[in-house]
């Protein structure tokens, strides 16, 4: 018989990190509400503006900024403002958590708008 002499066997390579391509689906969604800004930046910026979920969270959140814009007027009448400020929050708040799911907060009117633009289809 011809044996042959063995021949070492190669360590395995090392795993590879594989370089992120940025956030998270619903990371970046979650992000859009935290200012205006970020949400206008990845309606602009690749990927995020092709992923219909995390456009339809900068878009839901552009049109709730403006929202929250127009209700500055009414914040200022006493008792009301309170009330309207207090549901502005809250709904901000759940609007980040949701997206943080991979889910959504259906506002009136402006989570239409946002679908519509968006593509995406909750």
């Amino acid at each position: 018989m011809d044996e042959q002499p063995m021949q070492p066997v190669p360590p395995p390579p090392p795993p590879s990190a594989a370089p992120a391509e940025g956030l998270s689906d619903t990371a970046a969604g979650a992000l859009a509400y935290v200012t205006i800004i970020p949400a206008i930046i990845f309606l602009v910026m690749a990927p995020y503006n092709t992923k219909p979920f995390v456009r339809f969270h900068a878009f839901q959140s552009v049109g709730f900024f403006i929202l929250w814009f127009a209700a500055c007027f009414v914040i200022w009448i006493p008792f009301l403002g309170w009330a309207v400020g207090l549901a502005l929050i809250v709904c901000w708040v759940l609007c980040i958590l949701k997206a943080s799911q991979g889910s959504y907060l259906k506002l009136p009117i402006i989570s239409d708008f946002a679908a519509k633009q968006s593509g995406y289809r909750p």
